[in-house]
């Protein structure tokens, strides 16, 4: 097997996402229905109509990327039947896509999904008294060369690479302070480019703390079986089924680097040449043709996609 399947993060949240699905198939309504429920928020009306602002809210857009990512692959199951077992080596999320992801492959009910990504970026926002962090992104300089900036930025602060997405493109995370100091100092080092990031909070770095203790106990209640294909982890960069090591994994994320270029170079090496992304927007595209040598890459989010990859599968 040839193929990953891919689950985009956070940013990819546009109002309108999913709309043409859920207006196409019954299926893709089923999700988003069973996301409102489990909510219990029109969580679906704030995706089609917005407000934009209220849709970023880190703890709306999490389950609503998630619940485009599942509402993409209930379709494809539904018109084309398509079982993720038969058509992917491994899956893969980019920070709360490994929601998506593990979701994807039956590990999560979608109800548990749900509730758990709205959790999670409850306590991220909790965290971190807001303007207290930041992160911004190092252009043009490879994980290595970022990470020393980082280093030499903290001064007794944190300030840590968060996410290493490969191409040059380093994100790094922490007090706001020392974030600053960060885009300084890249901009001595060759970085092409440096830029606070509009996020509200300083994710993937030890700051986030008290949100990993939170998602500790929230995912302690939570049945998690062995996914039908392995995922590739953030955390570890490698592959992973049992339930228990992803559980631990998951809290370890919130604080940890998602090593993305890691992961995308790990799923190569296994033979991977075919990576599909799943859900709102082409970001993890664009990112893995900075990445991989060669690969074949395509991204479904809307009717036209599913009719177009139902060819192919």
């Amino acid at each position: 097997m040839t193929r990953a399947f891919i689950f985009p993060g956070q940013g990819s949240q546009t109002v309108g996402m999913g709309r043409e699905l859920g207006e196409a198939f019954a299926s893709a309504r089923e999700v988003f229905d069973e996301v409102n429920e489990a909510l219990g928020q029109n969580l679906t009306r704030l995706m089609w109509e917005g407000p934009q602002e209220d849709l970023t809210l880190t703890e709306n857009a999490q389950p609503a990327i998630m619940a485009v990512s599942l509402a993409v692959m209930r379709v494809l199951e539904s018109e084309g039947g398509v079982r993720l077992a038969d058509k992917a080596a491994f899956v893969a999320g980019h920070s709360l896509g490994e929601y998506s992801a593990l979701a994807a492959a039956g590990a999560f009910a979608l109800s548990d999904a749900a509730r758990l990504l709205k959790i999670r970026g409850q306590a991220m926002q909790r965290a971190v008294p807001v303007g207290a962090g930041a992160m911004a992104a190092l252009l043009g300089l490879d994980y290595d060369a970022a990470a020393e900036v980082a280093a030499e930025a903290a001064q007794g602060e944190v300030c840590t690479a968060a996410n290493d997405n490969g191409g040059g493109q380093v994100v790094v995370s922490g007090a706001r302070a020392a974030v600053e100091r960060a885009i300084e100092i890249a901009k001595t080092k060759g970085a092409k480019r440096s830029m606070l990031l509009p996020v509200s909070a300083p994710f993937h770095c030890a700051l986030m703390q008290p949100a990993a203790d939170e998602m500790a106990e929230a995912l302690a209640s939570v049945e998690l079986k062995t996914p039908v294909v392995p995922l590739v982890a953030n955390v570890t960069a490698s592959r992973v089924a049992d339930p228990a090591t992803i559980r631990q994994l998951l809290v370890e994320q919130v604080t940890g680097m998602v090593r993305w270029r890691e992961s995308v170079l790990y799923m190569e090496a296994q033979g991977v040449t075919r990576f599909v992304e799943i859900g709102a927007g082409k970001a993890l595209s664009g990112m893995v043709k900075r990445i991989a040598k060669e690969p074949e890459i395509l991204a479904v989010g809307t009717p036209a996609d599913v009719e177009a990859i139902l060819k192919t599968l």
